[in-house]
């Protein structure tokens, strides 16, 4: 693993993950494909909880106090609890935007991570490296979940006209 590299991963989430909804409005944001499915809104709101109350703190805990155990977390059921389709977006990708920042100011001061720490709980063990690498991965997965999402917005602007030229999604 290349710390740099994937800290770069992470910085560049901070650029890619606003612009993918830069020119929502605020309906376009909240419409979902199927009721199974999250809103642009929803998975910013999602991206801002995990930044400040899972990887970073986890990580955190991992590293530096691993008797610690971490704190129980509800990623699917905040969708609801806490109502994140009723937010606001532009205050949303701002708080977003906010806490990548000072976990990219976090992940720059540790002093000599060791990415070999494992940490055991519940459901297993893992590295530090691992919970590095995860967060990288969890960008993606949500990243190209926007992607989807702005398509899905594209289809309904075009009709009725057929995208098929353009090639197979």
């Amino acid at each position: 693993m290349v710390f740099e590299n994937l800290y770069q991963e992470l910085a560049r989430g901070l650029e890619i993950i606003p612009l993918l909804v830069t020119d929502m409005t605020q309906a376009a944001a909240q419409v979902k494909p199927d009721p199974d499915s999250w809103s642009a809104l929803e998975v910013i709101c999602h991206l801002y909880d995990e930044e400040r109350e899972d990887f970073r703190q986890r990580l955190d805990i991992m590293l530096h106090r691993p008797q610690e155990p971490w704190p129980p977390i509800d990623p699917q059921g905040w969708v609801t609890a806490r109502q994140y389709n009723q937010r606001d977006l532009a205050k949303m990708v701002e708080k977003f935007k906010a806490e990548r920042n000072q976990s990219l100011v976090w992940l720059k001061g540790l002093s000599a991570p060791n990415w070999e720490a494992e940490y055991t709980n519940q459901w297993g063990s893992m590295k530090a490296g691992d919970m590095f690498a995860a967060w990288v991965a969890h960008d993606n997965l949500h990243t190209r979940q926007l992607v989807e999402l702005r398509r899905h917005r594209l289809l309904n602007l075009t009709t009725p006209y057929d995208v098929g030229y353009a090639g197979n999604w």
